[in-house]
């Protein structure tokens, strides 16, 4: 009776005064006499689940929302895993929750219905394109080892971003971080994606590319299930790794980069292996090549210690050359003497056999010269004419071997062996051919 009494509103002139928390435990009994317990369907958005156990989740449908608890205990008698996108049907009780002066509905039981609308979307268009392989691995290509430059695409106020520099810092603080601001969630942030993966891909300035956003309820993260923007992710002319929600988040851009990370620090972290990695290796090659310096100065000083040994003294070296200098010139003045007695008498046998052999040579070049003689007197037309021929030629000197050669009344000369005469020629008569 006190509680009601305290509730009671003070009248002031024709309209009652409440306080906050007597209005909203007027409103709570009106919710409690009029609907409880209720039943409702929908959809399930932003769910969390605390670490006491309770899950807090809202219920949507196109029209409208309401927030839920599901306590600890209702939770842990599910039957199945509740998940955002999941239609389901809720039993519980209406009620105001004060200290935030919201309505809430408290979940005493749960029941699956179905998958919701955007899930059911977000499978077919899912199953749509992995049929025209738009998320086949071996289109997938690996993140480059030393990227030139990083591109980022997000929002400017997102804290996606900060995740994804503060990693960056951390771990490649050399490397230029290239931003291509777009929204990341709204009617027309699906649209601004698009714009900002083709100006990276028209600039040409970064050697891999990450899309990243933070974690959201289903219809946050619609935007990356965009099937326009799907297939100009597939068109990257490089790598390009999708940082997008939580680590049970899944998109469709998840599917079609080259690399999906599971937070935008992870992707980030993906892309840039970290400086000090790259200084380790420095450092070991530099110990390789100091070990490997000093290896060759210790060889190339121990081959001056042998040299050193085997040259001893210098006088020892002196004396060891003088006498290999004599015993060379003993072997020059016994060779020398060798060769002239060898040349020496070569000129002795060559001059007594030179007169003979001289001799041989004159007379066979006599009878060479003999025979010569007696072939070219054979060859003298003289001793031809001497037994009867006379040569013909006519009156410019060439020879007239045949009747065709001659006219009738043409003038001739016949060269007789012991002179010339002058002819003319009468008639003349070819001879039949045989």
């Amino acid at each position: 009776m006190l509680e009601r009494a305290l509730m009671a509103p003070e009248v002031d002139g024709a309209v009652p005064v409440w306080s906050v928390s007597a209005l909203l435990r007027a409103m709570d009994d009106s919710l409690q006499a009029r609907f409880n317990p209720v039943s409702v369907q929908g959809e399930i958005s932003g769910l969390t689940r605390a670490s006491s156990g309770h899950c807090y989740f809202v219920l949507k449908d196109e029209q409208g929302q309401i927030r839920c608890a599901l306590f600890r205990r209702a939770a842990s008698m599910l039957d199945f895993a509740a998940r955002d996108g999941q239609r389901v049907q809720v039993r519980g009780r209406l009620g105001v929750y004060g200290p935030r002066g919201e309505l809430q509905l408290v979940v005493e039981s749960l029941r699956r219905l179905g998958q919701g609308q955007l899930l059911e979307q977000f499978l077919e268009l899912k199953a749509k394109l992995q049929a025209q392989g738009l998320f086949d691995a071996e289109r997938k290509r690996e993140l480059p080892l030393m990227p030139r430059a990083v591109g980022v695409v997000t929002s400017l106020g997102a804290a996606a971003l900060q995740d994804v520099l503060t990693a960056l810092r951390r771990r490649a603080p050399h490397l230029p971080v290239l931003v291509y601001p777009a929204s990341v969630q709204g009617v027309q942030s699906a649209a601004q994606l698009r714009a900002a993966l083709q100006l990276a891909y028209d600039r040409a300035e970064v050697d891999v590319l990450l899309l990243v956003r933070g974690g959201g309820a289903l219809e946050d993260l619609w935007s990356f299930n965009d099937e326009a923007l799907a297939r100009l992710i597939v068109q990257s002319p490089v790598p390009l790794v999708s940082g997008v929600g939580h680590e049970t988040d899944f998109t469709i851009a998840d599917f079609c980069a080259d690399v999906r990370a599971a937070t935008p620090t992870a992707a980030a972290e993906l892309a840039a292996r970290p400086q000090a990695d790259w200084l380790e290796g420095l450092q070991v090659l530099q110990d390789r090549l100091q070990r490997a310096q000093q290896g060759r100065l210790d060889q190339l000083a121990q081959s001056l210690d042998r040299l050193a040994a085997r040259l001893g003294q210098p006088s020892h070296g002196v004396a060891r050359a003088q006498a290999r200098l004599g015993l060379l010139e003993q072997r020059l003045g016994h060779a020398a003497r060798l060769l002239l007695q060898r040349e020496r008498l070569g000129l002795e046998a060559l001059g007594r056999q030179l007169p003979q052999q001289l001799g041989q040579a004159l007379a066979r070049r006599q009878s060479q010269t003999d025979n010569l003689a007696t072939r070219l007197g054979l060859l003298d037309p003289r001793l031809v004419l001497k037994r009867g021929y006379a040569w013909l030629s006519d009156e410019q000197g060439r020879a007239v071997t045949g009747v065709a050669q001659v006219q009738p009344g043409q003038g001739l000369k016949a060269s007789l062996a012991d002179g010339d005469l002058a002819l003319q020629v009468l008639s003349g008569q070819p001879q039949p051919s045989a």
